[in-house]
């Protein structure tokens, strides 16, 4: 499993996902996608998508990884998990094939989650890419819309050590003929998606060319936002539960995805603006810059390479508090000392090991922190250390967590 052994248990070669699905009767071949791939902000972007089409009434098939305490998050229905039955009747039932092929566990789980979405006749399936994108286990289908959120470094020792490495990895779900949304315009990588959308003659879209989202008022539960489509007032009040500071990105992509698909599906965008007050509700989407107490204020968010914690560093910083407690672990691959930079000086450190092989030693954290003037202890497991920063914060400090999504599945 990658999520727990990292780089080893990557496989660069979709051959296994081919045979695999093909072993269970190409069930990609039945369900109608869109495909999700970037650095930051996928997985809200497919929730975005899935929840605008929850909303029409259609059925909606969702995949992401990793999962935070049940595996069974990485497959639903409308919000609804995989049932534990169907899994034991995959294992079971194509266990020869199983046992022939040899695939790694996220190879298998995207077999077993095509496999679910056509038994279950879904509408539509929303596939969010586990690693990169050219050579990603999901990248065997064919969408009605291919959606690529940002670039940024994470990942370099299997993706490509610069942003247009990376960028030509992601750019691999670009298909032919296929629109595709590209979420954040930049210099250095734009050129990459342009050349090959030019030789797959795939429509080429940046969505921040075409859709604004015009913040109106940003709580800890709640964005109320208006929007604007090609320069005219296109919804003029619109609220959701995806509170965070990097939400305004998030929902132009989704919402612009919706709109390109409003061309070839039937979408009403009143039915969009009365779900999305209750999309994480609707969708069970958890993990984002989640409030879990207000005395004192305590966030968790599974940001974990240098874009996302910049952006959660700036918006630590805007909020009211009297002393910032800081819970934080990564996994042993990352490179540290670009994370570590951002993080603010005076704050409390409270250093851990997230409870699975890649967790990087809470100790040598420590140790790499005090390099940057981050100061505090190291805790043998996340939850000591969540325990202790409880213990000290008083309520006007505020208190994250972060570094790891396994940091936050602990606590969660």
């Amino acid at each position: 499993m990658y999520q727990r052994q990292g780089a080893s248990a990557y496989k660069k070669d979709l051959t296994n996902t081919i045979n695999l699905c093909k072993a269970v009767g190409n069930p990609h071949l039945k369900i109608k996608c869109i495909h999700v791939a970037g650095t930051n902000g996928k997985g809200t972007t497919t929730h975005i998508i899935a929840g605008g089409l929850q909303a029409q009434g259609y059925k909606v098939g969702v995949y992401t990884s990793p999962h935070y305490k049940d595996f069974r998050e990485r497959i639903k229905i409308n919000g609804e998990f995989i049932p534990k039955e169907y899994i034991i009747m995959f294992l079971n039932h194509f266990n020869n094939e199983l046992e022939k092929i040899q695939p790694s566990f996220f190879e298998m789980t995207v077999a077993l989650a095509f496999l679910y979405f056509r038994d279950q006749k879904v509408d539509f399936a929303v596939i969010e890419t586990g690693l990169g994108g050219r050579l990603d286990s999901t990248n065997i289908i064919t969408p009605l819309l291919s959606v690529i959120t940002n670039i940024s470094l994470d990942h370099q020792n299997m993706l490509g050590n610069t942003l247009e490495e990376i960028a030509y990895e992601k750019a691999g779900i670009i298909k032919y003929a296929i629109p595709v949304i590209i979420g954040e315009k930049d210099k250095k990588t734009q050129l990459v998606f342009k050349n090959k959308a030019i030789v797959m003659k795939a429509p080429l879209f940046f969505a921040e060319e075409h859709l604004q989202i015009i913040e109106i008022d940003n709580t800890k539960n709640h964005i109320k936002f208006s929007v604007n489509f090609d320069n005219t007032k296109w919804i003029k009040d619109m609220t959701s539960d995806l509170s965070g500071p990097f939400q305004q990105k998030n929902l132009t992509t989704g919402l612009y995805a919706l709109k390109l698909l409003s061309e070839k599906i039937r979408i009403d965008f009143k039915k969009i603006i009365e779900f999305f007050p209750v999309l994480k509700e609707k969708t069970k989407y958890t993990g984002r810059w989640q409030v879990l107490n207000t005395k004192p204020m305590t966030i968790a968010d599974s940001a974990h390479n240098e874009g996302g914690i910049t952006i959660i560093v700036n918006e630590l910083l805007k909020q009211n508090f009297n002393k910032l407690h800081m819970v934080i672990g990564f996994v042993n691959d990352k490179d540290l000392s670009s994370i570590l930079s951002i993080l603010p000086p005076d704050a409390i450190y409270y250093f851990a090991k997230a409870n699975i092989p890649r967790g990087l030693d809470a100790d040598l954290l420590r140790e790499e922190g005090n390099k940057f003037k981050l100061t505090g202890k190291s805790y043998s497991s996340v939850k000591r250390a969540f325990a202790a920063a409880k213990m000290k914060a008083k309520d006007e400090d505020l208190i994250f967590i972060g570094g790891s999504i396994f940091v936050v599945a602990e606590i969660l």
